[in-house]
């Protein structure tokens, strides 16, 4: 910009004013990509003392039904050795069929653990869910909103992937060997691993009893406790790397990061000029180290309105005016659909042996000097009612 005006222009200071226009600017605050190292150090969690002291849940959903109806798998995952179950569950069970699930297959084997880390999925959040593990003493512990790195052990072992024959799948997994831990889940948690076809001599018969035992166990998890800290310390080094930190204090304005659902059709890429933030948004509160409350609208007063700070980006003036967030119909889930609202112009394009005809589209949220000519192939496709009016 300061390359074009300085051609017809020119004051005190011109460079610099028109610098401070430009980050200033709301809408291209909004619109803007960011091309900085994501926001937030990392920050790990704290490692369990004992044995399925601490756990990891999530769901692995829409997967192909296996000949029993099951369409989806409830992982869980003990975060000290890292041993995990695979359920197989359906999408329509209730919240007292899951928890006779929880009871049967992990409260029984384990015990009752002390935390759950999980996301703000449904099935964690109702008021059942809470009861239940009100009634038995564990802590709920939830991710911020749309940040599942928070339980990334539990996403990790999602994308190990398992068949329609789960018992296999999660003895072969409980049983490899992990890198942090420097052996096996199965190992961490039961002292040796367990016996397969491919190892009938390496795991022998010991005489070790009583008191020998409990203090093998005990050594066994200050190992186990030593190497997931010097893991996480490695984890942490190289991550920090690729991040930038960023703080805020209570009362600072930000804006909240937000996603098109258009897809690929319209840009070949998703949006370039749609709005990536909304805002801009009042802080309430600091949550921990890397997150923040957010004073939000009533209009999307169901989000949960604590998020990761790689979620935010600083406002830098509160502008006087804001885009209603009603004229955007922000979802539930942070994103926001986009649909052309009328035909501006059309034209015939021609090769030596086709011809086709191309329409130029205003799309929701743009002015009409950001339409596109789209197809109409396309448009009669996916918005036939465009041709309707005229």
């Amino acid at each position: 910009m300061y390359q074009d005006l300085k051609e017809g222009y020119w004051w005190p200071n011109m460079k610099r004013d028109v610098a401070e226009y430009v980050a200033l600017c709301d809408v291209c605050q909004k619109v803007k990509a960011e091309h900085q190292r994501p926001a937030g150090l990392l920050q790990p969690l704290r490692i369990p003392e004992w044995k399925w002291d601490e756990i990891g849940m999530d769901f692995i959903v829409g997967l192909p039904k296996t000949t029993a109806g099951y369409d989806s798998i409830w992982v869980i995952v003990n975060r000290l050795t890292k041993t995990a179950r695979f359920i197989p569950v359906k999408t329509n069970y209730s919240g007292a069929k899951l928890a006779e699930l929880y009871m049967t297959r992990i409260v029984c084997l384990h015990g009752v653990p002390k935390k759950i880390i999980s996301d703000r999925g449904t099935q964690f959040t109702s008021y059942f869910w809470e009861k239940v593990h009100e009634a038995l003493g564990s802590y709920l512990a939830f991710s911020t909103a749309y940040h599942p790195q928070t339980d990334g052990q539990t996403e990790r072992t999602n994308q190990q992937g398992v068949g329609e024959m789960f018992a296999l799948p999660e003895f072969s997994y409980n049983n490899n060997f992990q890198a942090s831990l420097k052996m096996s889940p199965n190992e961490a948690l039961f002292g040796r691993r367990c016996r397969t076809p491919l190892m009938w001599s390496e795991t022998g018969e010991r005489a070790v009893f009583g008191p020998d035992i409990i203090k093998e166990a005990e050594e066994k998890v200050r190992l186990i406790r030593d190497r997931l800290r010097i893991a996480q310390s490695r984890q942490k080094s190289y991550a920090d790397t690729r991040r930038r930190d960023l703080e805020f204090k209570e009362g600072d304005y930000v804006y909240l990061k937000v996603s098109p659902m258009r897809g690929t059709k319209r840009f070949k890429v998703k949006g370039k000029l749609a709005p990536r933030y909304v805002g801009p948004f009042q802080i309430m509160a600091r949550r921990g180290e890397v997150a923040y409350q957010l004073q939000l609208p009533e209009n999307i007063a169901d989000v949960h309105p604590v998020f990761h700070v790689s979620q935010l980006k600083r406002c830098l003036r509160v502008p006087e005016e804001q885009t209603p967030l009603e004229e955007i119909h922000i979802s539930n889930d942070l994103t926001y659909p986009e649909h052309p609202v009328r035909i501006l112009d059309e034209a015939e394009k021609r090769t030596r042996t086709k011809v086709w005809r191309m329409y130029k589209v205003q799309w929701s949220n743009h002015t009409e000097d950001e339409a596109t000519w789209e197809s109409e192939e396309f448009l009669k496709t996916e918005y036939p009612h465009l041709f309707e009016k005229q």
